[in-house]
């Protein structure tokens, strides 16, 4: 990910496919083990990918596949119904209506974005489940998306790889 789009770079519509595979191995990462110091600073890779899916491809991924998403990681994850449905909706609200100025961010402000998506929807989350009558979590609740933050030109360096021309793969 450039620090600003210089040029304009022409990017090939990605397949479905490729936006379903992403998003399962983001699932994946979302229900492995985690362990100590990794435990803590784990983002929510599935919000991570398909806040990235809804800024740069809104029209293959929206609110339905983003609520249908949070439903699946409720199922797999025991918590309470809907709340991931709930956090994944908004999620997809807030890429989806800004997803065409997000793109012409500098990087700096594309991390800034997505972490205050991000910390609003763990922030929905955990409403939710307050108002479930769970107890307040520690400082260490939202630690993940600084975790995000690091990790957001990692993946849109990764998901722009199949959106590439083969011209542009090719060494020079």
């Amino acid at each position: 990910m450039q620090a600003r789009p210089s040029q304009q770079e022409i990017l090939l519509p990605v397949k479905f496919n490729v936006i379903l595979i992403t998003l399962a191995l983001a699932f994946v990462l979302n229900l492995l083990p985690w362990f100590g110091v990794g435990r803590i600073l784990r983002p929510d890779f599935v919000a991570l990918v398909l806040l990235y899916w809804c800024i740069h491809q809104p029209r293959k991924i929206g609110f339905f596949g983003a609520w249908m998403l949070g439903l699946l990681m409720d199922v797999v994850d025991a918590s309470l119904f809907g709340q991931h449905a709930l956090a994944y909706s908004f999620l997809a609200y807030a890429a989806i209506v800004m997803h065409r100025r997000v793109q012409n961010f500098a990087l700096v402000a594309q991390i800034i974005y997505a972490v205050l998506v991000l910390f609003s929807a763990e922030l929905i989350m955990l409403m939710v489940r307050l108002l479930g009558g769970a107890s307040l979590p520690g400082w260490d609740y939202f630690s993940g998306i600084l975790t995000a933050a690091a990790l957001w030109p990692l993946l849109g360096a990764m998901l722009k790889i199949p959106r590439r021309t083969r011209a542009e793969l090719e060494p020079t």
